[in-house]
């Protein structure tokens, strides 16, 4: 196309027409032909006054107008459509002509609709700025329409002339046609219209003029999208009032349902992406979703804070040059480091999953081994007999009276006590990724249930420390707890046994009752401890050390979030807590501990007769003389029924153990770290 035609195109009102063969009489014998009547078929007249009548039709066709003997017909329904008819009379040549320029006077009746349409509320602001373009546009056109009339009433305008000076404009138009029919049968809003508009820029490669206006076109209708993107992405605002932009909020969820709800989807689901994202978006979507997430979180804390930005790197001014990539990377970077600082400085981060750690994950026992002694009796109790606030009054005491009363979020820990074994607990939790299927029957609840079985710790956590430290992920810390507990517990309890027997044995009391006792719970010590040595310093020390050296490192809250939940997952896996039979087997083993050491009394169950001595206590222990090995022989019934009750805690645990064996080196060939756990355990009973 020359530049005389481009220039047409672009300012119509700016260049003058000229015809130089047509006759400048030709208007006056219109003239005479209009007088004459319109019933009258246009085959009458003479060609020169044909041609004369189809130019004054087609300029007022071109403008959505009925001719004298070219008519408009318009369909309206889902897709509009218009059509033309000519008289019949009309002269072969001039039918044809006029047939080129149908199309363009079709285009113009169907953008006008659109305009129209697209110009109420409903419609969204991004076809309010389309349609203000195809406005501007049609403005152009009108104006270009105008000059051909006055050129036509000057004589100096002819039926090919028409044709040649509307051609420019028809492909633009056209292709405008497509976009507009495409967008109505659709009801496109928003990202929709600003896909639709580039992909047929694309498809315009060839043209590059149609190409540039489909472009400008696209630009004038993204600005209204880019004003709603810069208030999200600057300030962390939705302000969408016709639900044009590609991120939903979900105000059902609360960020109270954080520290409330196990399940809750808060942080993925209260801002998501719809399906539409416009295409020069679609790279950025997910750094311009977070960016904002980021910024509402900061909001939510009370801290209006707003990303600095100049007035020559607004999102709106940045062009089709994309820039704008780089204005968004910009307020990603400020809003991911605002917010971790803020939670890491500001709320201590670290201070509060260090607090966890000594308390939850019994980093430091101290304030345990007191609180065991004074709840002992409460929580002996079965689970729905114990008072909870009891246990929170002797809990405070204990961590009071020792060294945990130096810790500042001390106060924050709160107890707790399940209705479930540990075991249904974690079947119950869906979204874990058990390893192994047990049957029902391993999930019925003892009837001898207490509260230590189900007694646990919780942590007061506030906004927005709740993102990283959510009810899911206390849920879990409170599993390792309840796993750790009860080992101590049953380690405590095997603890007190083997003092027994010590006793016993420095009063030179010792016979085969206490030789062979001795040894088991030797042995049963030895597993619970090979088994919390495993879990505390093989498992959770370092997969903390690695979170913690991770976390120092983060660039956003998604890192640190994906690295404690990492971390909660892995230690739960290597816990045995995603591994039911193998936890299962565990707890057999501990039960069998615990029954032993409750038994262990029967050693002294039986006396012999002895002289009466000075010593209360040596004469107290005399009375619960073991017999040694010379005198077998005189061995009571007593005697044997303790050695038996002793043999038979051996044989039930040595059977488990041994039966222990298999499943560990199965299993550890997927999951290496059941190796480590295997040595210490399956050497227990070597000796």
């Amino acid at each position: 196309m020359d530049e005389y035609h481009k220039n047409l195109l672009v300012e119509p009102s700016m260049q003058p027409l000229h015809a130089p063969n047509e006759a400048s009489k030709q208007p006056s014998a219109l003239e005479g032909c209009r007088s004459s009547g319109v019933d009258k078929p246009i085959g009458c007249f003479h060609a020169a006054i044909q041609e004369l009548i189809v130019i004054d039709d087609i300029l007022s066709a071109l403008v959505g107008i009925d001719g004298r003997y070219i008519s408009i017909r318009r369909v309206h329904g889902k897709d509009d459509t218009v059509s033309f008819q000519v008289d019949a009379s009309m002269d072969l040549a001039l039918q044809e002509s006029a047939k080129r320029i149908f199309p363009l006077c079709e285009s113009y009746i169907l953008i006008s609709q659109f305009v129209e349409s697209r110009s109420e509320f409903k419609s969204g602001l991004v076809n309010h700025a389309f349609a203000a373009a195809l406005r501007t546009l049609l403005l152009d056109y009108q104006a270009m329409v105008a000059q051909l009339e006055h050129q036509f009433r000057l004589g100096k305008l002819s039926v090919q002339g028409l044709w040649f000076y509307c051609q420019p404009m028809l492909g633009a138009m056209q292709a405008l046609t497509v976009v507009i029919k495409k967008a109505s049968a659709s009801n496109f809003i928003g990202s929709a219209v600003l896909n639709l508009l580039q992909s047929q820029a694309k498809a315009m490669a060839g043209d590059h003029v149609v190409r540039s206006l489909l472009e400008k076109m696209s630009q004038s209708a993204s600005q209204a999208y880019l004003v709603i993107l810069e208030r999200w992405v600057y300030e962390g605002v939705i302000d969408d009032p016709y639900g044009e932009f590609f991120i939903a909020e979900n105000k059902s969820l609360q960020k109270e349902s954080l520290t409330q709800d196990y399940y809750t989807k808060y942080w993925q689901q209260r801002y998501s992406l719809k399906d539409d994202i416009p295409s020069f978006l679609a790279n950025a979507a997910e750094t311009i979703l977070t960016t904002g997430k980021y910024l509402n979180v900061m909001r939510e804390c009370g801290h209006c804070i707003q990303v600095p930005v100049a007035e020559n790197t607004k999102l709106t001014m940045v062009g089709s040059n994309h820039r704008y990539l780089e204005c968004i990377k910009a307020a990603y970077d400020f809003s991911s480091g605002e917010l971790l600082n803020l939670i890491k400085d500001k709320y201590d981060l670290k201070g509060k999953l260090m607090s966890i750690k000594h308390y939850l994950l019994l980093d430091q026992g101290d304030f345990l081994v007191h609180f065991m002694d004074i709840a002992r009796e409460e929580l002996m109790k079965k689970p729905d007999e114990i008072s909870v606030e009891k246990l929170q009054s002797l809990l405070d005491l204990a961590l009071r009276s020792t060294a945990a009363v130096a810790d500042p979020y001390h106060e924050d820990l709160t107890c707790c006590v399940e209705k479930t074994t540990l075991l249904k607990r974690l079947i119950e939790l869906k979204d874990l990724q058990i390893s192994q299927i047990i049957g029902n029957d391993d999930l019925e609840e003892p009837l001898s249930i207490t509260g230590l079985e189900t007694f646990s710790l919780s942590f007061k956590v506030q906004w927005p420390l709740s993102l990283v430290i959510s009810r899911k992920a206390l849920t879990k810390y409170q599993l390792i707890f309840r796993c750790l507990f009860h080992c101590k517990y049953v380690n405590r309890q095997l603890g007190a046994a083997w003092q027994l027997h010590q006793g016993l044995r420095r009063l030179d009391k010792q016979g085969i009752a206490i030789s062979v006792s001795s040894l088991l719970c030797r042995n049963m010590l030895k597993f619970i401890n090979s088994l919390l040595h495993y879990l505390t310093f093989e498992v959770l020390e370092p997969n903390w050390h690695v979170m913690d050296s991770r976390l120092q490192t983060a660039k956003s809250i998604d890192e640190v979030l994906q690295h404690h939940d990492f971390f909660l997952d892995k230690c739960l896996r290597e816990c045995l807590l995603l591994s039911p039979v193998l936890l299962k087997k565990l707890e057999t083993m501990k039960s069998i501990c615990l029954q032993y050491a409750a038994a262990a009394q029967w050693l002294v169950t039986y006396s012999i007769d002895a002289p009466k001595t000075d010593s209360p206590e040596l004469d107290k222990y005399n009375k619960l003389k073991l017999r040694t090995r010379s005198q077998t022989q005189k061995v009571t019934a007593d005697n044997a029924t303790v050695i038996e009750s002793i043999l038979k805690f051996e044989r039930k645990f040595s059977a488990e153990l041994q039966s222990l064996g298999p499943i560990l080196s199965s299993s550890s060939r997927a999951e290496p770290y059941l190796t480590h756990l295997a040595q210490w355990l399956l050497g227990v009973g070597s000796d």
